[in-house]
């Protein structure tokens, strides 16, 4: 009995080590190979953190642009969507109550509203929207900086990033690398 235990202290031991200190110590090792994503993508401007182009921003007024809705709280500390079928009446009002919100909040935006602006996304911290939601906000946006459409609509198009390969996902648009090179674009 006293040689089992010894055994199985020194198989303790040998895989403690192994699973708990070496293993995560090479996976750190892989991953400081990317560092930028190791580190969260953070996005900096004038020396200063203001946020991570891996996470979605909470929406923060009408002269930038905005992520897709969320069913969680935006902020990052909490993830997760609602849950709710297709055919669930809370889902269907709270579509209708988000396409009543943007037509109040964007009068001069295309008729069609896409489906990312309505739909709230899975994770909640979605940060990318479609180049057509982009597109829909860029008259709001121009209005609120005083800016020209067409030169918000230009750099909408700067900042699209088309799917990976042509066809793995669909062409998106980081919306905190755009807000921050539309503060750009006001400071120049």
């Amino acid at each position: 009995m006293t040689r089992q235990l010894a055994a199985a202290a020194k198989a303790l031991l040998v895989l403690t080590v192994v699973c708990g200190v070496l293993y995560p110590a090479a996976i750190l090792g892989v991953g400081q190979l990317v560092p930028d994503r190791a580190a969260g993508q953070p996005v900096v401007v004038g020396g200063r953190e203001v946020g991570s182009a891996l996470l979605g921003q909470p929406p923060s007024g009408p002269e930038w642009f905005q992520g897709r809705p969320s069913a969680s709280d935006a902020s990052g500390e909490t993830s997760g969507g609602s849950n709710l079928g297709a055919s669930h009446p809370d889902l269907a009002a709270a579509v209708a109550e988000r396409e009543d919100a943007l037509r109040e909040a964007n009068p001069a935006a295309p008729q069609r509203i896409p489906a990312d602006a309505l739909t709230a996304s899975a994770s909640g911290l979605d940060p990318d929207i479609s180049p057509e939601y982009a597109r829909f906000q860029a008259p709001r946006v121009a209005k609120a900086r005083d800016l020209d459409e067409a030169q918000v609509l230009a750099l909408v198009r700067e900042h699209i990033r088309e799917a990976p390969l042509g066809v793995v996902g669909e062409d998106r648009v980081n919306v905190l690398e755009l807000n921050v090179a539309l503060a750009a674009l006001g400071d120049g």
